[in-house]
């Protein structure tokens, strides 16, 4: 398998769409540029959690509903302490493990004695951020019917923090070097792109309610050397303040454009999805974004259909 990137944006809307325990679960902030912020962690959360609804085995995951070490985990899985022996059948049945990379605990040969294994997935992003300037919900106090003791005749208040409106984008590689070390699949590969698509709105929450994907983009390389680099530096929008709605702001590829035409020579493939909802440009120009790619990319265009 050779590399990938993958860029990927969905929107938030009247919703939190990672809620920072440190800051009382209000939405991760970079408060001097007025971005919001979303951990890989969170990301991930939704593949694994989508994959293990479609009967997936995955590695990070609760058993009998409730929180275990990451020992208790693969004893479950193998039915006794994990060993050298057992890496190939760990990551015959984890596909999380092939895709993320795990950290495992692994029995010693001598009693009582053991190790941690680690290894480095192929699949990785770093944080998302919002490419509009965000604007925090103002009132956020909510309160509940319920009383929080006994006797007390009142319901209790809260905070139910939420932003207005949120364009996030991701950035991620697949690295075709380190498939090799956890045996991640081309099946996995399409399962990946097929978890990023489906798996948000499907996962909704009372506080996550009202995200949804608008653009997916996994470039497939010639090889295991070649990388373009962040494809979120060659977006931008018309508009970045205020907004509310997808209807709001248009999404300009001119220069997403130009850097994939500019490295034809080591693109093999461009995975393709986008959102009807969603308005994208191309040199002044609004169309389907397979036709503001251009004719260049036109035949290494593969559309997503889910």
């Amino acid at each position: 398998m050779n590399n990938s990137e993958i860029l990927f944006v969905y929107d938030a809307k009247m919703c939190n769409p990672n809620g920072d325990p440190d800051e009382e679960n209000r939405p991760r902030m970079d408060y001097d540029r007025q971005r919001n912020l979303v951990s890989d962690v969170r990301l991930k959360r939704y593949i694994r959690d989508y994959l293990e609804e479609n009967g997936y085995e995955i590695y990070v995951t609760r058993i009998d509903d409730r929180a275990v070490t990451a020992g208790e985990r693969l004893k479950a899985l193998l039915g006794h302490d994990a060993t050298n022996e057992d890496i190939d059948e760990i990551l015959t049945k984890l596909i999380d493990v092939r895709m993320f990379g795990a950290t495992m605990p692994i029995k010693g040969e001598r009693r009582g004695a053991g190790a941690s294994l680690s290894l480095t997935g192929p699949v990785q992003f770093n944080w998302g951020y919002s490419i509009n300037k965000v604007d925090l919900v103002e009132s956020n106090g909510i309160t509940s019917h319920f009383a929080s003791e006994q006797g007390s005749g009142q319901g209790t208040m809260g905070k139910d923090y939420r932003v207005y409106y949120s364009l996030i984008a991701f950035h991620g590689i697949v690295s075709g070097k380190r498939v090799r070390e956890t045996n991640l699949t081309d099946e996995d590969v399409s399962l990946l792109d097929k978890a990023l698509i489906k798996s948000i709105p499907l996962q909704a929450t009372r506080s996550k309610i009202g995200q949804y994907p608008r653009l997916y983009m996994r470039v497939e390389y010639t090889s295991d050397e070649d990388f373009i680099g962040d494809l979120r530096n060659y977006i931008s929008l018309d508009r970045y303040e205020s907004l509310r709605e997808p209807s709001d702001f248009a999404m300009d590829l001119s220069r997403l454009k130009d850097i994939l035409v500019s490295n034809n020579n080591i693109i093999s493939k461009i995975n393709l999805w986008y959102s009807g909802e969603m308005r994208f440009t191309a040199k002044g120009k609004e169309a389907p974004v397979e036709d503001l790619l251009g004719e260049e990319l036109k035949d290494k265009i593969n559309i997503l259909e889910y």
